[in-house]
């Protein structure tokens, strides 16, 4: 193998318009306003994009989705999901996302370029309701989500540095 980092996708998955079904997209944009990356990762915005996904899942080897995930646990409750548990998250259920993540990761796989997918995501309080903020109890657990993403993204071979406050 040649020396090369492997090729990272950051993805926030979601619709932003039913409040914490946009918890993915919304922590994708504090990482893009917080942190620079090393030229290795690429964030993006995935919205309920689908079947468009599979250009860059497959220019990937790793992918980190940022997802809203229904598992019954209490509202805020973070998870990180590999194999079978992906279909946990919403973005891997035909929910309000126009294409399941996992058929689009099925084509990858076909064509045979699947990255490693891991999924890191929250448990929502409000995922019915159309409201372009986030629930207060969700809002403030996404730094917590942040941390656990940046370090799946470090373990991965990524480099995350935290921008400069602006003065």
């Amino acid at each position: 193998m040649s020396g090369e980092p492997q090729k990272i996708l950051i993805l926030g998955v979601g619709n932003i318009l039913y409040t914490d079904e946009g918890v993915g997209v919304r922590a994708v944009e504090q990482l893009i306003e917080h942190y620079d990356f090393s030229d290795n990762v690429t964030l993006m915005d995935g919205g309920n994009l689908g079947m468009r996904l599979m250009q860059p899942l497959m220019d990937s080897d790793y992918c980190i989705v940022l997802d809203a995930v229904l598992a019954g646990d209490a509202p805020g409750t973070i998870y990180r999901l590999t194999g079978d548990d992906l279909r946990k998250s919403l973005a891997f259920k035909d929910s309000m996302h126009q294409s399941d993540l996992v058929d689009t990761l099925i084509y990858c796989e076909l064509i045979g370029k699947r990255p490693d997918t891991v999924v890191i995501g929250m448990e929502p309080f409000d995922f019915k309701n159309m409201c372009v903020e986030l629930s207060p109890i969700v809002a403030g657990r996404v730094p917590a989500m942040l941390e656990i993403a940046l370090k799946e993204l470090t373990d991965a071979g990524g480099v995350a540095t935290p921008k400069a406050p602006v003065s």
